[in-house]
Order: structure tokens, then sequence, then C-alpha cells
């Protein structure tokens, strides 16, 4: 019997992991539609290496850092309990190479291939999983003295904040370090509108995303046992509302429509096992609204080149979501309860002061000794990797 449960759980958690992987297809996707042309090409390769180099720091660093876990033993030992820590790994590794995922979006079309490749082993290795650590596996006492002052410990399901505020906050340190592309703003200070180059690419990034996220929210339970439909309705009721208040608020501009459902799904991530549905539902909304919001606000007044908006939809989102678990969360909105406002909204700081250190602190120290932008002339042929390099080497 013991061996059944243990194998239903290994498939439940590697099902969940591949879900989570498929979505990285989803970034990419959603990257290719958005930027220009000339540097889809560079997009596409970034997403699957950067995966690829998060795997390897995550292997041998990052996990161990947050769970106290070595896989450095032999493979008998291993392959105890079907396997169940080594697909563990897996879906947790999806989780973290999401981090670089996300913040490729934000300095596409001007960060250098192999610089970013640095950030992301050092990002996946040491930074993502200092906070998760602390927040899923109780390190340095900070949920201990959460739950002491406040009743509750910080109550994060499957990474609004673990995840999407980091990757998000990370992600804006970047961009203020790299600075604007070229052309993007005129002497006057005006926009200049970079339309996206290809709009059912980002379509389709979308709703690969959308779909993979149920994995992402239902199999973060991490046990067959634990799967619950209420996780699953919320995310559904999310992704909803922030796509109807994208729809609304972004004037029926299919960039943001498309990414409203992303925007309530960061959000609900955090309380998808607490929240009533109707809870779920007015935090997608909420979100929905945030982003666009912000969106326009990045791009518009605070000059700030942020290409895909991952800031405002996972770093801003990710930090709403956390806040909204301590709000809907709770039995007087109708939720499960066992969640505190001041836990989650400090929480929710601690995650975006360690994301801003540590995305300033890699960044900044690369920038330093290796550069981290391209020349101007650089990133008008096309990024390092480009549809330019290839016919450039083609034999043809």
């Amino acid at each position: 019997m013991d061996n059944l449960i243990g194998a239903n759980d290994v498939l439940f958690v590697l099902l969940g992991a591949i879900m989570v992987l498929a979505m990285h297809a989803g970034f990419a996707f959603l990257e290719v539609g958005t930027v220009r042309h000339k540097n889809q090409v560079n997009a596409l390769v970034k997403i699957l290496v950067d995966f690829s180099v998060s795997t390897l720091a995550y292997f041998f660093i990052g996990y161990g850092i947050a769970y106290g876990v070595s896989f450095l033993s032999p493979a008998e030992t291993l392959s105890a309990k079907n396997g169940y820590e080594l697909v563990k790994f897996f879906f947790l590794l999806t989780f973290a190479a999401a981090v670089p995922a996300i913040i490729s979006g934000g300095i596409a079309e001007r960060a250098k291939f192999n610089s970013q490749l640095a950030a992301t082993f050092a990002l996946v290795g040491f930074v993502y999983p200092f906070f998760e650590g602390i927040a899923w596996n109780n390190h340095l006492g900070v949920q201990s003295f959460l739950e002491g002052n406040f009743g509750f410990k910080f109550h994060d399901f499957a990474g609004s904040v673990v995840v999407h505020a980091m990757g998000g906050w990370i992600a804006l340190a970047a961009v203020l370090l790299l600075g604007a592309r070229h052309g993007r703003y005129g002497k006057d200070g005006r926009l200049q509108a970079y339309p996206p180059s290809n709009i059912p690419f980002l379509a389709l990034g979308a709703w690969i995303l959308t779909v993979g996220w149920f994995g992402f929210n239902v199999m973060s339970a991490q046990t067959a046992n634990g799967i619950s439909g209420l996780v699953a309705i919320n995310s559904l009721m999310a992704l909803a509302g922030g796509t109807i208040a994208a729809l609304i608020v972004g004037k029926n501009d299919p960039g943001f429509i498309h990414n409203g459902p992303l925007a309530g799904l960061v959000a609900v991530c955090a309380g998808s096992d607490i929240f009533h549905p109707i809870g779920a539902l007015m935090t997608g909304l909420v979100a929905g609204i945030l982003f666009v919001w912000a969106f326009t606000l990045t791009q518009n007044r605070l000059k700030i080149d942020d290409v895909l908006g991952v800031w405002p939809l996972h770093g801003l989102c990710g930090a709403w979501g956390g806040i909204a678990a301590g709000i809907f969360g709770s039995t007087y909105f109708g939720g499960m309860g066992g969640v505190s406002f001041a836990s989650q909204l400090l929480g929710t700081l601690l995650g975006i002061l360690i994301a801003l250190a540590g995305g300033f602190l890699v960044y900044g120290i690369i920038k330093y000794f290796f550069g981290i932008r391209l020349t101007q002339e650089e990133e008008f042929n096309g990024a390092d990797i480009s549809i330019h390099k290839i016919a450039a080497n083609s034999d043809d």
C-alpha cells in the first residue's frame, strides 16, 4: 500500500513538473511575439539555455541551500521512495528556472547573452533559494517569528512572492542597470512605439502559460492526497478576473488582454488553496487593473524600458497576491483562514527586499567586471544570437 501511495505521489508531482516545464515554451513565445523580429531567435535560444543553466545551478547548489538535500549519493539511495525526492527537485526546479525566464522578458533586446547566463547561475544557485528556504523551509527563524508575533506564518502556497515577485523585482534591478533600448525614447523624452512583432505568437505564449499554470498551482500540493479542486477553480476565477479587467482598463489592446490572465494567475498563487472563488475573482480583477496601470506608468512616465512589463506583471501582481492572501484568505471574506495580514505584508516586503538586493548585487557585479549591455551597433543589428547571425554563418 505504501508503495502504491509513493508511486502515485511520484506520478502526481512528475506531471506537475512536466506542465510547468511546458510553461517555459510559453515564456519563450510570449517574448518572441513581443520583441522585434530581429531578436526573435535570441529570445527562443535564451529561454532554453537559461533553463539548462538553471538546472545545473539548482541541482548542485540551489536545492541544497533551500532544503539541505544533496544529490551526490549513489543512485540506489536517490531512487528510494520511487525517486520522490528526485521528481520533487524537478518540480521545484521548474519554479526556480521561471525566475530567469521572467527576467529575460524585462531585459530583452539589449542584454549580453553570456552575461545573462552568468546572472542566471548566480540567481538560481544562491539568491532565489535563499528566500525559498526562508518561506518554504523555515530557514533563519523568520516564519517562527511571524507565527509567534502575528499568529500565523507567511503563506505562499504556489509562489506569488517566492517565484513571481522575486523574478519581477530582480528584473526591475536589471532593467534599471541596463537602461532603455537605443531609440526607445526620443530627445524630447517621448516614447517611440515598438509594437509587438507577432500577436499570434504572443497569444500562443499566453495560452501555454495559462494552461500550464494549473500544474503550477494544483500540483503545488506535492502529494496526490493533497490535491484540491478549490485550487483549480480559484485559478480559473483569477484568470477570468484578470482578463476582464485588462480588457476594460486596457481598452481592448490585445497585448494587455493576453497578459490579463497571467496577472490574475500570478496574484492567485499565494492564496489559491485558501480563497473562496469570489475572493480569487477579486484578486484577479485587481491584478488585471494593476498590471495595465503600472505598465503604462513605467513605460510612459517613469521611462523604465521593461520590454514585456515583467515588473508590473510578476513583481507588482506577485506582491499583491502575497498581500491578498492575508485579506481574501481570511474567514471574514469566506476563505479558509489560517493567515495573518501582518505576516503576509511582512513576508512580501522581505521577498521584495531580498530580490532587489540580490538583483542589484548580481547584475551590478557582472556589469562592473564583464558588462551587461550590447553596444548600439550590436543592438541595431540584433542581439547576440539573432537571425542576422544565422544568415551570416550560412553557406547559402
